[in-house]
């Protein structure tokens, strides 16, 4: 398994730039969210790899799918400069604090077909230009309310719906525990159709050893399922940054520099 690290919620105290690279000399991937804004040639410049970054700026799987579509091609060359090989979605747009734009409490059967059909038109386009496009699961009850197709379950469908090798899941556990719990589980259904995995404790949403969900038999269940993609730690430092990664390292196997830091 490749480490990654969520450079929006670690080091927070420092400028973004500074907190790629340290996550960087530490040996882990990078995960990014919204790309505007953002210095990109000084990312370039520090040499991190980049794991994932949000694939949309605006737009829907359900209405403004064109915008969505659009900035979709957008993020793509964002994607391509960076050399980040996923691009994440979510149900709807999401605006300050994980906030739907447009929160949609009900899903009807036609939004469904609206959402597969959209989903299928991103993963020919991440064919056409050889990325990967990933659908992550949220949480109503504490973070994302609002939000549709938001439990794994809902995600997993439209991802087995569309059944497209440029289409997989970005599998949130944090998320996952808050709104459908059994994880292992989850992971034994949705491991033919992961493209990454996302980890946080419950409460909280800092580091795996913080919280309720036994992470060491999550990481058990991961080798036994012969899991070689990325983990990626999206997750606040309970205390203190440099501690939280220590923590994910031991449960996940992680670089062997952080020994030397």
């Amino acid at each position: 398994m490749r480490l990654a690290v969520c450079a929006e919620m670690v080091f927070t105290d420092l400028p973004f730039v500074e907190r790629v690279e340290r996550i960087h000399e530490r040996g882990f991937d990078v995960e990014i969210w919204d790309h505007s804004g953002k210095d990109l040639d000084a990312l370039i410049a520090t040499g991190a790899t980049f794991s994932s970054m949000t694939g949309y700026l605006s737009g829907s799987l359900t209405h403004d799918q064109d915008e969505l579509l659009k900035t979709a091609e957008q993020s793509i060359e964002v994607a391509r400069r960076l050399g980040c090989p996923r691009l994440n979605l979510h149900g709807t747009e999401l605006g300050p604090g994980g906030l739907p734009v447009r929160p949609q409490y009900g899903v009807t059967g036609e939004m469904w077909l609206a959402a597969a059909k959209t989903l299928a038109r991103l993963a020919e386009l991440g064919a056409a230009h050889d990325v990967m496009f990933v659908l992550e699961n949220l949480n109503t009850e504490v973070d994302h309310p609002g939000v549709p197709f938001a439990r794994a379950a809902d995600t997993l469908a439209l991802v087995e719906a569309v059944d497209h090798p440029h289409l997989r899941l970005m599998l949130d556990l944090y998320h996952a525990q808050i709104g459908e719990g059994n994880l292992i589980a989850l992971l034994r259904k949705a491991a033919p159709f992961l493209g990454e995995i996302q980890v946080a404790d419950v409460p909280g949403r800092c580091e795996p050893g913080t919280g309720e969900i036994n992470y060491q038999a999550v990481a058990t269940a991961l080798q036994e399922l012969e899991y070689t993609g990325t983990v990626g730690l999206e997750a606040f430092a309970h205390s203190d940054s440099e501690l939280a990664l220590r923590r994910f390292a031991t449960v996940f196997g992680g670089p062997s520099r952080l020994e030397e830091i």
